[in-house]
């Protein structure tokens, strides 16, 4: 599997989905209508609203890059339940001794669930991608300590 590759629900997908065609279509001709609006109101140097709807602009096309990319690279579904940690997992383990559950993947897979979310490209996420049930790993904190880390569950994220 792919690195960049991002495991969403259907629901998610979904979701993304939608914010991205607000985005890029009502949202996008409602801020060039405020812009316009300021513009036609005279000097642009001292104009506050069109300052603020240039910068909303900037950050709606942003996030239109960022929904575009993301959904560039989704895998609608699950991923398989063979016990392999890899994005889209709900992964139970030891970790330093403590046990901790967490979904292993991004913001968007967990939607509004109260579950912690670690990125496969975050030191837990990346000492234990690919690892199976009962292996064990560590990764280094930003203290310099070496965290021991042991799988004890990894089971695809429902949703």
């Amino acid at each position: 599997m792919a690195d960049n590759v991002t495991w969403l629900t259907q629901e998610a997908h979904d979701r993304l989905k939608s914010e991205l065609d607000h985005l890029s279509g009502p949202a996008r001709t409602e801020i060039a209508e405020r812009i316009a609006a300021a513009r036609d109101e005279g000097d642009l140097k001292e104009n506050g609203g069109y300052h603020a709807a240039r910068e909303e602009q900037g950050k709606n096309e942003a996030r239109i890059r960022e929904l575009t990319e993301k959904l560039r690279h989704v895998q609608v579904g699950r991923p398989a339940d063979d016990g392999t940690v890899e994005a889209g997992m709900v992964v139970t383990a030891l970790v330093a001794g403590d046990e901790m559950t967490f979904l292993l993947g991004s913001r968007e897979i967990a939607g509004t669930t109260e579950l912690d979310v670690y990125s496969p490209t975050s030191p837990l996420g990346a000492a234990i991608d690919g690892k199976k049930v009962g292996d064990k790993a560590s990764y280094t904190a930003p203290n310099g300590r070496e965290i021991p880390v042991e799988v004890t569950s990894a089971t695809p994220f429902a949703g």
